[in-house]
């Protein structure tokens, strides 16, 4: 879950969403930008179901117990992270193995530095599947593997870039994670620079300074606003299910 907190309030917005956004990114890549057009549709697959795994656990949203606030992607305990991970790409590659491959490259990244024993027979175990998968295709390209996973990166960072910030948030009020841009992956920078400037236009138009894009893309954000007295009363579950969703619809566009 991807949670921002006001005042009074608790937004919510769900993974499978974002990754929703991140997928519609994707699609307006620039073609003559596109290295690999081959791959683009299992490229395109990862971006839209990176977050599968989340997608039953968000239904339900869990609470911190220690801060009485939801559990975010960012503090989500370690242990059912790992098991919700391998259940999102054992899903993916059911449909398309090269999207696995990407998606795995992106959960084992978040698991490299942890010292539990699960997170690292997690790693050993996502780079033996990273490895039967290459394995089974002709003559895999890791220089165009990496440019694809680039992508990924990309067009999920800039997804939670209007998740983790509030509409029209001024650059001093934005998510630590941006306030200096997005870093590119080293792959891309043949054709896009190495850190993009992203900021707010206004409450519904947000501007890329460097846009590898065919054109200005409209998203929608759904998201749910919870008050923290009725998340009270009622409890994380019950409040967030009986929550109506907001469609919010913004527009990336070239600064």
């Amino acid at each position: 879950m991807i949670v921002r907190e006001r005042d009074n309030e608790f937004v919510l917005i769900q993974q499978d969403h974002h990754a929703q956004i991140a997928g519609d990114i994707l699609k307006q890549w620039k073609s003559d930008y596109f290295e690999g057009a081959a791959y683009r549709q299992s490229v395109e697959y990862a971006a839209y179901q990176h977050d599968h795994g989340w997608k039953e656990f968000d239904k339900q949203p869990f609470l911190n117990d220690k801060n009485n606030k939801p559990y975010t992607f960012l503090d989500f305990p370690e242990l059912p992270k790992i098991i919700l991970y391998k259940h999102g790409i054992d899903e993916v590659e059911r449909v398309d193995s090269y999207a696995a491959m990407l998606c795995s490259e992106h959960y084992k990244r978040f698991m490299l530095n942890s010292t539990s024993m699960e997170a690292k027979a997690f790693v050993t175990q996502e780079e033996m599947r990273q490895q039967a998968i290459a394995d089974s295709k002709d003559k895999l390209n890791k220089r165009l593997f990496n440019f694809h996973y680039g992508l990924i990166q990309l067009a999920d960072n800039l997804s939670l870039y209007i998740c983790m910030n509030e509409p029209g948030a001024a650059k001093q009020q934005e998510h630590p994670f941006f306030k200096e841009g997005i870093q590119t992956n080293s792959a891309l920078h043949s054709v896009c620079n190495k850190r993009l400037q992203v900021q707010w236009r206004d409450t519904s138009t947000v501007t890329i300074d460097d846009f590898p894009f065919e054109g200005p893309i409209e998203v929608t954000l759904k998201q749910k606003v919870l008050s923290k007295d009725i998340l009270s009363s009622k409890g994380l579950i019950k409040s967030y299910e009986q929550a109506p969703f907001e469609d919010l619809s913004i527009i990336y566009t070239a600064e």
